[in-house]
């Protein structure tokens, strides 16, 4: 079998599991600040959280799938690990940079509506005061 072949396998064997492990990692964890995202609707977070998963997926995947060739035959063993170290860096810088966006967008997210909330006064206001006329 051709060395680039099986750098190829190895390359996309390991990609694609890796995926899997960050996406469900990301989707057990995140389901508890999703639902304090969506103050605490809990099925509308696991919509949410399914949706983000089906994204992530997509996204790496297709990165993985359009990253896999390359310009070079693989000659020996060497060049296996240097091509494969050189992929699933990159596929990890990826998914890395998938997972800070999607918890910098969740925070502002968050974070607005814990301004929306304190916005509101805890008690319904009572009555109404004129101003007076001294500046």
């Amino acid at each position: 079998m051709d060395r680039t072949v099986i750098a190829y396998v190895i390359y996309l064997v390991v990609s694609i599991a890796l995926t899997v492990w960050v996406a469900r990692t990301l989707s057990r964890n995140g389901r508890v600040f999703l639902a304090d995202v969506l103050h605490g609707n809990e099925k509308l977070a696991d919509a949410v959280n399914h949706l983000l998963v089906v994204g992530f997926y997509l996204v790496n995947l297709g990165f993985v799938a359009l990253y896999l060739s390359g310009d070079e035959t693989i000659q020996d063993t060497r060049q296996i690990f240097e091509a494969l170290s050189t992929k699933l860096g990159v596929v990890l810088l990826v998914l890395g940079v998938m997972h800070l966006g999607n918890v910098y967008v969740l925070s502002r997210i968050r974070r607005r509506g814990i301004m929306e909330r304190e916005q509101l006064p805890p008690v319904a206001p009572q009555g109404w005061v004129a101003p007076t006329g001294r500046a």
